[in-house]
């Protein structure tokens, strides 16, 4: 291996020699695994029941609503409290839910009404839960490695989804989907084995905000006034509501088009896992770059699901859904990068709730529509109506991330110290 190539591999996985960001890496591949057991199986439980593409879309918006209304006050909880105890009772909590889903599937219990109710239970956890778990990781790693640590997460996001998505499927269909349930509900003692092992002496505590009258609307204001925040968050909302559906989307597609089912399903999201897992280690080699990639990244994303939806055969749409992850993996590491190295100490926890808000908890909105789309014009069009607006939005947004790029090349030429100049204007802001 030549010394450029060495290079780039540390580079890669530089945030790995902090020994906690290390085992909070190896929970959360756990427990994100597991999630994309319980994903697949409750997607097909409900298409079981109901064989409605409709309700299933209204079951994936029901985990998302309570983000969608109150999403910020979870980025607050997080800004006020110990983010390694806010963790422990969440996904002690997500345990006991995924156990109570495989006990009713195992008794041949599960009325539809019980899976709405479970699915917003789960909603009201993440609720406080996913801000809590991106912030956190600026505890971990030292600032110029949070980029690289933000990115890492993300692929551990995906390469549980490759894993959790494929053995998801096999277990659904020769286990049962209660046996998915079971192992879910497993894999959250994982990451509270991780929480324990870790030094608290190696945990940099962020500046915790104080308990002041409107801070839900200073954290508003504080993005409104901050372009480097507020154009990556609007790109997040309007793509996250109509391409971030594979939920509901990936589903249809098998089923309908292709006829196959859950083993399908769960092949078809291993495939576009795949996919991301290579656009996360290459997006994590690369130092952050300018503001302006993340347009880029929208319109090839676009692209790629555009290719996914007319796809002529399954081998094509193999190859399409490989750079459908790819495309994901790479705009989603770089909006968060982007917003977390962006946003001021006692800011991030409500800065991160608003990016769970925009990429998550536009799914009450975008998943009925998508739903709808299928069942009205065929599963590919639910996979279009992703694509183009994906396109539309990384065009339209590009003058801006533009100029955002010329107001850092003012101060410090971003194209040779782009961390510098992050990591130098956000010292400023906490000072």
């Amino acid at each position: 291996m030549g010394v450029r190539q060495a290079t780039r591999v540390g580079t890669t996985f530089v945030s790995m020699r902090n020994r906690n960001y290390r085992l909070y890496f190896v929970g959360q591949l756990a427990s994100q695994a597991g999630n994309w057991m319980q994903t697949v199986a409750q997607s097909f439980l409900v298409l079981e029941l109901t064989d409605s593409s409709t309700q299933l879309g209204l079951t994936v918006a029901a985990r998302y609503l309570p983000i969608f209304l109150i999403g910020p006050w979870g980025g607050l909880a997080a800004d006020r409290f110990d983010k390694r105890a806010i963790l422990t009772a969440t996904q002690s909590a997500a345990s006991i839910l995924a156990l109570i889903f495989a006990l009713l599937v195992v008794t041949h219990s599960t009325p539809l009404w019980a899976i709405y109710l479970l699915a917003t239970a789960l909603g009201l956890l993440n609720v406080v839960d996913v801000p809590a778990r991106q912030s956190f990781i600026s505890e971990l790693v030292p600032p110029g490695e949070l980029g690289n640590a933000v990115t890492l997460n993300s692929i551990t996001i995906n390469a549980a989804r490759l894993f959790g998505a494929a053995l998801g499927g096999l277990v659904a269909s020769v286990l049962g989907l209660a046996v998915c349930f079971g192992l879910n509900s497993v894999s959250y003692l994982v990451v509270l084995v991780t929480l324990l092992w870790m030094d608290r002496s190696q945990i940099t505590v962020s500046r915790r905000a104080p308990r002041e009258r409107g801070q839900i609307r200073s954290g508003f204001r504080y993005v409104r006034e901050t372009q480097e925040l507020l154009v990556p968050l609007i790109m997040v909302a309007a793509v996250g509501a109509l391409a971030w559906e594979f939920q509901v989307t990936l589903p249809l597609v098998a089923k309908e088009t292709f006829g196959g089912g859950a083993g399908l399903y769960g092949t078809m999201m291993a495939v576009m896992s795949a996919g991301a897992v290579v656009g996360g280690l290459v997006t994590a080699s690369r130092p952050t770059g300018r503001a302006r990639s993340l347009a880029v990244a929208a319109v090839g994303w676009g692209i790629a699901l555009t290719a996914a939806a007319l796809a002529p055969n399954l081998a094509v749409e193999f190859v399409a859904l490989l750079f459908v992850g790819y495309g994901s993996i790479t705009f989603n590491a770089l909006g968060r990068t982007a917003l977390q190295l962006g946003a001021r100490a006692d800011m991030r926890g409500r800065v991160m709730a608003l990016w769970m808000t925009a990429w998550a908890g536009t799914t009450p909105i975008g998943g009925p529509v998508v739903g709808w789309i299928g069942e009205v014009a065929g599963a590919r069009f639910s996979l279009l109506a992703g694509g183009v607006p994906t396109i539309a939005v990384g065009l339209l947004c590009y003058p801006a991330l533009t100029r955002i790029d010329a107001r850092r090349h003012g101060s410090i030429d971003s194209d040779r110290h782009p961390r510098l100049n992050l990591s130098l204007r956000r010292r400023s802001e906490e000072e």
